[in-house]
């Protein structure tokens, strides 16, 4: 299954401005050739790059619990608040025989920048909880007045589909964007220098490749001050890196890995994403 242009571009612009979750004013590429040569590098090994695959055995802890709320602004171009972001942690639920996370996370573009794009749209993952796969990826699209839906069931290679949905076959490991946004929460920086997973955005699928910049700095938010984890996020498609297009964001130290702080350089203006208030 492929969205059509515009819901495309909207999932790349809500990618681009949070990680994987609000942004994409990339460009619209047709989808990459699914690859099915990811590994899993041994977690004793911090020197080397983990690529994610099928992860086995029970479910591992996480940072994140059923209950959070995380407030964000938008900041873009001349206006200090573009957008608000609301990522949630819904709940804990059986789909289709999976345990899985239910994540999700609303933006809506706020006055005056809404006189120029209205946009109210959400987005819902259903994360595998074991290997933290996505098994369905939901877009609620409300932009200028016209709305589209769109679900999609994330099927690896080899497996079959559960639903009564067409399938996306993707290669093993594969995260939607909001479901990668999770996952990097979920990585342990102090031991794990490098990440890399496949990430499917509804349009293509891109390697997104993240590295440890640094292991403490000072961040000042909205929120308040933080000792944070900075971490650089690079995207690549037919081998190839996304060009003009990069990501920097910064987790606390603290138990849930808060991410505080995002900055994305896009060829359609820098973005900043800032939280602002987070509930547990």
């Amino acid at each position: 299954m492929k969205l059509d242009h515009r819901a495309a571009a909207t999932s790349r612009l809500f990618t681009a401005a949070i990680i994987f979750i609000c942004g994409g004013v990339l460009f619209v590429v047709p989808p990459a050739l699914p690859r099915a040569d990811t590994k899993q590098a041994p977690s004793s090994a911090p020197s080397k790059t983990l690529t994610v695959s099928k992860i086995t055995g029970s479910e591992i802890p996480m940072p994140f619990r059923t209950g959070e709320i995380l407030n964000y602004r938008v900041e873009w171009a001349i206006f200090p608040n573009a957008a608000s972001l609301q990522m949630d942690v819904v709940e804990r639920r059986n789909l289709l025989g999976w345990q899985t996370w239910h994540f999700r996370a609303a933006a809506h573009s706020e006055v005056p920048a809404r006189t120029f794009f209205e946009v109210d749209d959400q987005f819902d993952s259903y994360t595998d909880a074991t290997t933290l796969e996505s098994h369905q990826y939901e877009m609620y699209l409300n932009e200028m007045g016209s709305k589209e839906n769109a679900v999609l069931h994330l099927v690896p290679i080899g497996q079959s589909s559960r639903g009564n949905v067409a399938p996306v076959i993707v290669p093993p490991g594969t995260r939607d964007p909001l479901g990668a946004f999770y996952a990097l929460r979920a990585v342990d920086w102090q031991q794990t220098p490098e990440f890399q997973v496949p990430v499917y955005d509804g349009s293509g699928l891109y390697d997104v490749r993240a590295r440890q910049e640094a292991a403490s700095e000072q961040v000042t938010v909205d929120a308040g001050n933080f000792q944070a984890t900075k971490i650089s996020l690079r995207l690549f498609e037919h081998g190839k890196e996304v060009p003009r297009t990069g990501f920097l964001v910064w987790f606390a130290h603290n138990a849930a890995r808060t991410p505080v702080l995002l900055l994305a350089e896009m060829p359609l203006g820098n973005v900043r994403v800032e939280l602002v208030r987070a509930l547990r």
